[in-house]
């Protein structure tokens, strides 16, 4: 038997539960006529989610029928809506644009939805299954009158599996694409993750890892394309397109050529022979997802060429096919010496490719990071994301919480990726914001948009948390209206999982909207990140990465913390942003107290616009994160009679978890720094020495 969680957000009981009530449904749901291709793809997908979730939400199983025609449902009194069913058949529609509209005549009712082409009709079915399962009574759907597309073109997950089933980053069981070297192309979990992923506007996906090992470059082979072809039609058939991590020196690691120098014609011609194997295989291939020249992958550099003739390698052989390729900008040297004071991790991206703006093909679209790190708990906006006007870009965030509790402490991240998008770089003057960046409104870029890395496996709630799936809906959601609020989105997604009425959806909403600053306030102070173990990255190690090859972070000593990234005294990386940003960060007055550490070296009494002191605030918030976790048990627990037992236990053994590692970040952080700074807390709590 299924989890609770298997089916997430899409419908799986009764929502309409008193028989009154679902027979005031019934004549607006009981009877459909569908117009359109139903027989395969999204239009297919758009008729079983239709049926299927009315009769999962309402117990209701309509009667229907069929004919050709343009993407169009209409359900309810269907005599009724011939006229309003004319002018929205009419309406011009983007591909993936739809609305949906409600009326009546007298007592009777109807719905209609219509969209751009079958995947636009997709998305209304599942718009409309928002609403229901989210708690919509007939009344309230009187009127309805919208139009909905996508602000991002491309909204991109990113899976980080590896072909012998493991997952890399993955803190939710293995792959449920690859086992034993082979794909598993016939899995029903596959499909039910299309599912998932289309029921939030996801449009593409790229199916394995990124550090791609020598099995997963066997995926663009003869061997394994029918396989990935298989994949293809699964995830086609809900309007996602597929894409492939490429190994830069694949030529190489198959055996086939002794080089992999961009500039060489054999090369060259190697991979536009490939690309054509692989459209022929895979006629939707939506291109290949690249990780070359960073931390220790084989890329261009090998041959003394630059990230533009790699990238414009790969773009060259699958542009005669309308192929991307997706270049991720996730450079730096991470074989430092940490007794190098002017190298600065931070800079890396910009510094790499900024200088090569106009130098890339049309269809190189670069990947960028949300911050200039690795998807710290906090960290500035990347200032190279905008800042290539003549170059395609989409913003990565990751979904998967490798820094932010890994699945284990709840962090909703919504509200950090809404800071992100939300941020004004200045850079065409103001409103150059990244959310109107991304979307391809600052700058004429021909492809644009968001993408993130995948957070689901095999666990049977598919996230291992339960409340983690908050993160895989909200970055859908955000990626396809950045102007949703994270209050939106959370209330969302909680009605949906727990009952649109209950008491644990209101709870749930409220413990996510703070669960970003609680993670925070026992983790990383004042944009302070990696205080980690290496590699492992989730338990407390405050000088794990601050002596290594990967880079140093805080720099403490007995006079104070932090890292001087200004522009006369430290690495400049604060000079990379427009001067309306620059005078922000580069300024000890006027850098926000959250991103003080990041931007800043100071001492232990420097005061903070709260008006405490640096280490005061140190104290203070980690007994303040554990507190906070600690009062979430004793709520959730009151909920037990309200939430079913199987999800009940979990999420308390969750929680459970992150107090126990909420108390430890807490004293560890705190006797660190008490040790470092001989200050002691002015509340006289017990902080170790």
């Amino acid at each position: 038997m299924r989890s609770k969680g298997y089916q997430g957000w899409l419908p799986d009981e009764r929502r309409i539960e008193d028989e009154a009530n679902a027979a005031a449904w019934r004549p607006l749901l009981g009877r459909v006529r569908a117009e359109g291709n139903f027989s395969e793809g999204p239009g297919a997908s758009a008729l079983h989610e239709w049926t299927e979730g009315v009769l999962a939400l309402a117990g209701i199983r309509a009667e229907l029928t069929t004919s050709a025609g343009p993407s169009v449902l209409v359900a309810g009194s269907i005599e009724s809506a011939a006229s309003d069913a004319d002018e929205l058949k009419a309406l011009p529609l983007a591909e993936e644009a739809y609305a949906i509209r409600s009326g009546g005549r007298g007592g009777e009712r109807y719905l209609i939805l219509r969209g751009g082409s079958e995947r636009g009709l997709l998305q209304a079915v599942f718009h409309l299954l928002r609403l229901l399962g989210s708690g919509a009574s007939p009344e309230s759907l009187d009127g309805l009158d919208l139009t909905e597309s996508p602000r991002n073109a491309l909204r991109m997950i990113d899976q980080w599996d590896n072909m012998d089933g493991s997952v890399e980053r993955g803190y939710s069981g293995g792959s449920i694409l690859y086992r034993d070297n082979r794909v598993l192309p016939e899995s029903e979990r596959i499909r039910d993750y299309a599912r998932l992923l289309a029921s939030v506007g996801i449009n593409a996906i790229s199916v394995n890892n990124v550090n791609v090992h020598r099995e997963e470059t066997k995926l663009i082979t003869s061997a394994l394309l029918p396989d990935v072809a298989r994949l293809a039609d699964i995830f086609g058939s809900y309007g996602i397109r597929l894409f492939l991590s490429a190994n830069y020196a694949a030529p190489l690691e198959l055996g086939e050529l002794d080089t992999a120098d961009p500039l060489d014609e054999g090369v060259r011609s190697w991979w536009r022979s490939k690309a054509e194997e692989i459209y022929a295989a895979v006629p939707e291939f939506g291109g290949f997802v690249v990780k070359a020249d960073s931390e220790n992958r084989p890329g261009p550099f090998t041959y003394g060429r630059d990230h533009a003739d790699g990238a414009n390698m790969l773009a060259e052989a699958l542009e005669p096919f309308g192929g991307l390729v997706m270049w991720r900008c996730f450079v730096y040297d991470c074989h430092q010496d940490w007794r190098d004071r002017s190298t600065d991790r931070a800079r890396a991206a910009y510094d790499h490719f900024r200088p090569l703006d106009e130098r890339f093909k049309d269809n190189v679209v670069l990947q960028i990071k949300n911050g200039p790190m690795d998807f710290q708990v906090r960290e500035p906006v990347s200032p190279l994301f905008g800042a290539m006007p003549h170059t395609n870009q989409v913003m990565e965030f990751q979904i998967a919480q490798e820094y932010t509790g890994q699945q284990r402490d709840v962090c909703f991240l919504v509200p950090q990726w809404k800071r992100s998008l939300d941020f004004d770089t200045h850079l065409q003057g103001p409103g150059s914001t990244v959310k109107a960046i991304a979307a391809g409104e600052v700058h004429p870029f021909k492809h644009s948009g968001i993408a993130a890395v995948s957070n689901i496996g095999s666990d049977d709630n598919w996230t291992g948390h339960h409340l983690a799936q908050a993160n895989l809906f909200g970055f859908g959601r955000l990626a396809w209206n950045p102007e949703l609020t994270a209050e939106e989105i959370a209330d969302e997604w909680s009605r949906l999982t727990f009952g649109p009425s209950s008491r644990a959806a209101s709870f749930v909403k409220e413990l996510l909207l703070e669960s970003w600053p609680v993670y925070e306030s026992y983790t990383a102070p004042l944009g302070v990140g990696w205080m980690v173990q290496p590699h492992y990255h989730y338990a407390v190690d405050v000088d794990g990465y601050e002596y290594s090859k990967w880079g140093t972070y805080h720099f403490s000593d007995h006079a104070g913390l932090g890292v001087d990234r200004t522009v006369l005294t430290g690495t400049g990386y604060a000079g990379q942003y427009a001067p309306e940003n620059r005078e922000v960060y580069d300024s000890l007055e006027n850098c926000p107290d959250e991103l003080l550490l990041f931007f800043h070296h100071v001492p232990y009494t420097h005061v903070l616009k709260s008006g405490k002191t640096v280490i005061q605030h140190i104290y203070d918030s980690r007994f303040d994160g554990a507190e906070k976790v600690e009062n979430w048990i004793a709520r959730w627990r009151e909920l037990e009679s309200g939430v079913d037992a199987q999800r009940f236990a979990h999420i308390l053994e969750r929680l459970s978890g992150q107090l126990k590692n909420a108390r430890q970040w807490r004293d560890v952080v705190n006797t660190y720094f008490y040790r470092k700074s001989g200050i002691p807390d002015e509340r006289e709590r017990p902080v170790y020495a």
